[in-house]
C-alpha cells in the first residue's frame, strides 16, 4: 500500500529539499500574503520565515494557512516587526494526546497528605509522636487545595472554552512549609491569539480570587485556633479584612483559624501569579495587552523582587529566581498580530489593581 498524495507526513517534510518546501510553502500563501523576501533555518526540518504584507484579516490568513500547512507538517505563526507582516513556518503539528488522569490522582493525593501535615504543624501539632493528629491539618488542606484547584480549573475551562488543549491541574506536594508549590496545567496547543491568552491567563487568578476571599472572611469570623503563634504580613486588602473583622490582632502574631490562614496564602499566590513576567499569569495578561513590549516587564520584576529581597523578605530570591528559570521570553501565540480588545484592556487593569490589592511586600 503506498500513502496518498493528499496526506504528506512530517517525513515527507523532511526528505523534500529546503528550497522545494519554500517553494510549495511558498505557493499555499500566494493568495493570502504577499511576499517580498524569504528566510530559511534549520537543514534537516527548515524552519521558514515570509516578509510581506497580509492580503486578508489576521485571523481569516491563520485559518486557511494552517489548513494548508497541516499535510506539510508546518504550523503558521503571525506576527509584526517594524510595520512588515512575518509569516513563519514552524515544523510539527499539535496533536491530540491521551493524559494519564492517573498522574494527576496520584499527585492531588500526596498533595492532600503534605497540605494536611503542614496545617497540622501550623496548629502545633506532634504527627511524629500522635500521627492521628495530622487530621487537626485537615480544614487547613482542604481550603488550600480548594484555592489552588479553583484557579488551575479556571484556566482549563477557559482553555477548553477557547479549543485549546490542555491538561487537568498536575498539584505539586512539599514535605514542607505549605505542604505545596501550587498546581498547574499544561498546554499542548499553540494559543491562537492575543485574546486567548488574555482569556486563559486571567481566569485562573480571578477564579482562585473569587473562591479565596470568602473563604478568608469566613476564616476570620471563625473561632481563632490556640494562642497567639504566627506573625504575617498583609496585602491592602488582608490587611483592610483584619481591622474590620479582627481589630484585636492587628499588629501583632495571632493564632488564625486554619481555614484563614489557607485562605490567606491563597491571596498571597494570587499577587504573586498577577505580576507581570514570563509564565506567570500576570506574563500571559501583559503579553497578551502589550504582545512583545511587554518582555522588558519581567526583567524589571526580577529586578523588583531582588531589591525587595534585600530590604522586606528574602523569600523573594527564591521567586526571582524561579521566573528565571521557567523562562522570561514568553512564547507567542499563532496570531500575534490581532490586538486584544478594549473591553480586554479595561479587564487588565483590572487585573492590575487586583495586583495591587493582593500583593504581600512582607509575608511572614
Amino acid at each position: 500500500m503506498t500513502a496518498s498524495n493528499a496526506e504528506p507526513t512530517l517525513l515527507l517534510a523532511q526528505e523534500n529539499t529546503a528550497a522545494h518546501l519554500q517553494y510549495d510553502l511558498q505557493h499555499e500563501v500566494r493568495d493570502v500574503f504577499e511576499v517580498h523576501s524569504a528566510a530559511t533555518s534549520g537543514s534537516k526540518t527548515p524552519a521558514f520565515e515570509f516578509h510581506g504584507r497580509l492580503l486578508v484579516a489576521p485571523d481569516v490568513a491563520l485559518t486557511t494557512l494552517e489548513e494548508r500547512f497541516r499535510p506539510f507538517g508546518y504550523t503558521p505563526f503571525l506576527h509584526r516587526k517594524n510595520e512588515t507582516d512575518l509569516l513563519s513556518a514552524i515544523p510539527g503539528i499539535a496533536e491530540a494526546g491521551r493524559q494519564r488522569v492517573w498522574i494527576n490522582v496520584v499527585l492531588a493525593i500526596a498533595t492532600l497528605f503534605t497540605t494536611m501535615l503542614a496545617g497540622a504543624q501550623l496548629a502545633g501539632a506532634n504527627v511524629l509522636r500522635h500521627p492521628v493528629s495530622i487530621l487537626e491539618g485537615l480544614p487547613f488542606a482542604l481550603t488550600l487545595m480548594v484555592i489552588l484547584g479553583s484557579h488551575e480549573l479556571g484556566h482549563y475551562f477557559m482553555g477548553r472554552w477557547h479549543k485549546v488543549r490542555v491538561t487537568l491541574p498536575y498539584f505539586i506536594p512539599v514535605p514542607a512549609f505549605l505542604g505545596t508549590f501550587g498546581a498547574f496545567i499544561q498546554m499542548r496547543s499553540p494559543i491562537r491569539n492575543r485574546a486567548q491568552l488574555f482569556d486563559v491567563g486571567f481566569a485562573g487568578p480571578i477564579v482562585g480570587f473569587v473562591v479565596a476571599l470568602p473563604l478568608l472572611i469566613i476564616g476570620l469570623l471563625l473561632p481563632p485556633v490556640g494562642s497567639p503563634y504566627l506573625r504575617v504580613g498583609d496585602s491592602l486588602l488582608t490587611g483592610f479584612l483584619s481591622e474590620l473583622l479582627r481589630p484585636e490582632f492587628v499588629g501583632r502574631g495571632y493564632g488564625l483559624n486554619p481555614v484563614a490562614l489557607a485562605a490567606y496564602f491563597g491571596i498571597l499566590l494570587t499577587g504573586v501569579n498577577l505580576l507581570p513576567a514570563g509564565q506567570l499569569d500576570g506574563g500571559h495578561i501583559a503579553y497578551a495587552i502589550f504582545g512583545r513590549a511587554a518582555r522588558p516587564l519581567g526583567f524589571a520584576v526580577i529586578v523588583g523582587l531582588l531589591v525587595m529581597g534585600t530590604l522586606f523578605w528574602r523569600g523573594w530570591y527564591l521567586w526571582a529566581g524561579l521566573i528565571f528559570l521557567t523562562g522570561l521570553r514568553h512564547p507567542s501565540p499563532l496570531d500575534e498580530i490581532t490586538p486584544v480588545d478594549t473591553a480586554r484592556r479595561i479587564i487588565g487593569i483590572g487585573a492590575f489593581v487586583l495586583l495591587l490589592l493582593t500583593f504581600i511586600p512582607v509575608p511572614n
